[in-house]
């Protein structure tokens, strides 16, 4: 499968940049081997990033630039990312991480060809040292009946 063929092109590439381990856990969980989806059903692609301690809000606010340089890809219906909201605390709430990112696809041959992209990859390799943890959801979205 592709996605698999990612995971290690990308753990290979991330131990070359010193942070395989972060990207690869968070990429490594099984896949479902269906991967057929009805016109009603879209792809979120649903990334938690924890950046590394001691480094300046500049640096955290320049971190944005590897979601803008995401846009470019094929294939993305709409790109979302931002800090976490200063929501009220409650035992279900998980505001430790820096940055979440979310993307919509149509379908997987999408997400598929974004995974692998050279822009998602050379990003990946740029901006991979300013993080220490990520976290990775992707979900099949239906639309719910209005």
């Amino acid at each position: 499968m592709k996605r698999r063929l990612f995971i290690k092109q990308a753990g290979a590439s991330m131990v070359v940049a010193g942070s395989a381990g972060a990207l690869v856990q968070a990429c490594a969980s099984p896949q479902p081997n269906d991967t057929t989806m009805d016109s009603q059903e879209q792809i979120a692609h649903y990334v938690l990033f924890w950046l590394n301690d001691g480094l300046s809000e500049t640096e955290i606010s320049d971190f944005a630039n590897f979601f803008e340089e995401l846009k470019a890809i094929p294939g993305i219906k709409s790109l979302h990312y931002g800090r976490p909201a200063p929501t009220n605390p409650r035992d279900v709430v998980d505001n430790t991480f820096t940055y979440n990112l979310l993307v919509h696809f149509d379908s997987m041959d999408e997400i598929n060809v974004y995974e692998t992209h050279p822009i998602h990859l050379a990003a990946i390799e740029k901006y991979s040292k300013y993080w220490n943890r990520v976290v990775v959801h992707d979900s099949v979205l239906k639309k719910a009946n209005s």
